[in-house]
C-alpha cells in the first residue's frame, strides 16, 4: 500500500474549531463592561437602599463571571482543537461551558429572590433619584452590550439550524470537501447554534431584564408610593432568569448526552440515501459534535452494495455534517420498507 493511500484516508477532527469564532471577541468585550458597571451598581445599591438596584448589580456580578467561562471556554476550544484525546474535537467545550452558566445563572434567580423576601419582611429607605438614575446607566450599558454580542437570537430560543452549513465526509472512503464558500455557511450557522454565545447573551440579557424592573419599581415607589414593587420586582425577574436557564441546560444537555439531532435531519438522511434502488437504512444516529455540526453514523443494507464512498454522497449537502461514517451490509434480496419516520 503506498503512502499517498494512506494520507488519502487519515484526517483531523478539528472540523474548524481551531479557528477564532465571532463571540469570542465581542464576549472579551462585554466581560470589561460588565465588571466596570458591575462595581457601580453593587456600590450604589448598598449607598441608596434599593434592593431592586442591588440584585442589578449582583446580576452583574454572577454574569462576569459566566462571561469570564464563556471566554474561556472559547480560547480552550480553539487551542486544543488538534488534541487526538478529544475524539470528535473539542466542540462540546463550548456547551459545557454553557451548561455550567446556566446553572450559575439560576443560581443568581435564587439569590435574588431570597434577598427579595427578606425585603418584604425587612424594608429599607430608598434614596430613589440616585437609584433610579444608576438604573438607568445600567439599562444603557446593557443595551449597549446586547449589540455588542449581535443580538444573538431574534427570540429567546436557540435558532437551531441544522439544515445549512459545509458537509464533509468522512466515512470509510474520506471524501474530504474543502470549498471555502460551504465554510463560511458553516461559521454562519455555528454561529447560530453557539450555545456559549447563546449562555452570554442571556446573562446580559437577565441584566437588562433586571434593569428595566428596577425602574419601573423604583418610579412606582417614588410617584405612587408603592415601595412594595422593589422586591417584587426582584421575585419576577428570578421567575424568567430561571426559565431562561432551564431552556439553557436542556439545549446544552441534549449535546452533552449525545442526543439524536432533529427528526428533520434523520428523515433526510434515511430518504436519500432509500431513494437509490433497494437501499434500506437499518440504523442511523446523528449527534452534534460542536455548534451547528453533527456527526453520523450510517448502516446501510442493500442487494447491491457499493463503495460507502457512493452513499456518502448521495446525503444532501445542505446538511452540516462534517464526520459521516457508512457500514454497507448485502443483503441477498430487496428489503422491505419500513413505516417508521427514519429515526432510531
Amino acid at each position: 500500500m503506498h503512502t499517498q493511500s494512506i494520507e488519502h484516508w487519515m484526517h483531523d477532527h478539528t472540523f474548524g474549531q481551531d479557528r477564532r469564532k465571532r463571540g469570542e471577541r465581542r464576549t472579551q468585550i462585554v466581560i470589561v463592561i460588565t465588571a466596570l458597571t458591575m462595581i457601580v451598581e453593587i456600590a450604589a445599591g448598598m449607598l441608596f437602599g434599593s434592593m431592586a438596584l442591588l440584585a442589578d448589580g449582583l446580576h452583574m456580578a454572577s454574569h462576569a463571571s459566566a462571561l469570564a467561562i464563556a471566554a474561556w471556554a472559547y480560547y480552550y476550544t480553539r487551542r486544543r482543537a488538534g488534541d487526538p484525546r478529544f475524539n470528535f474535537g473539542t466542540g462540546k467545550v463550548n456547551s459545557l461551558a454553557a451548561f455550567a452558566s446556566a446553572v450559575l445563572l439560576a443560581v443568581v434567580a435564587l439569590i435574588m429572590a431570597w434577598e427579595s423576601v427578606e425585603r418584604f419582611i425587612s424594608p429599607v429607605t430608598i434614596e430613589f433619584n440616585q437609584a433610579i438614575l444608576v438604573a438607568v446607566i445600567g439599562l444603557l450599558v446593557n443595551g449597549a452590550c446586547l449589540v455588542i454580542l449581535g443580538g444573538h437570537g431574534h427570540s429567546h430560543n436557540v435558532p437551531e439550524s441544522p439544515f445549512a452549513g459545509n458537509h464533509h465526509h468522512h466515512e470509510h472512503g474520506h471524501d474530504h470537501n474543502h470549498d471555502h464558500e460551504a465554510q463560511a455557511r458553516h461559521d454562519h450557522d455555528s454561529h447560530h447554534s453557539d450555545h456559549n454565545l447563546l449562555s452570554a447573551y442571556f446573562h446580559v440579557l437577565a441584566d437588562a431584564l433586571t434593569s428595566v424592573l428596577a425602574i419601573f419599581a423604583l418610579l412606582a415607589a417614588k410617584y405612587l408610593g408603592q415601595t412594595w414593587l422593589d422586591p417584587f420586582m426582584g421575585l419576577v425577574g428570578a421567575a424568567l432568569v430561571v426559565r431562561w436557564s432551564w431552556g439553557l441546560l436542556r439545549l446544552s444537555a441534549h449535546v452533552l448526552l449525545d442526543m439524536q439531532a432533529p427528526p428533520e435531519m434523520a428523515r433526510f438522511v434515511k430518504q436519500a440515501i432509500e431513494a437509490e434502488g433497494d437501499n434500506r437504512v437499518a440504523d442511523l444516529h446523528l449527534w452534534a459534535v460542536g455548534p451547528g455540526i453533527y456527526a453520523a453514523e450510517i448502516t446501510v443494507v442493500t442487494s447491491t452494495p457499493d463503495d460507502p464512498d457512493h452513499y456518502a454522497e448521495l446525503l444532501p449537502h445542505h446538511l452540516p455534517l462534517v464526520h459521516v461514517t457508512v457500514e454497507v451490509h448485502t443483503c441477498p434480496s430487496p428489503a422491505p420498507h419500513d413505516a417508521d419516520d427514519g429515526t432510531f
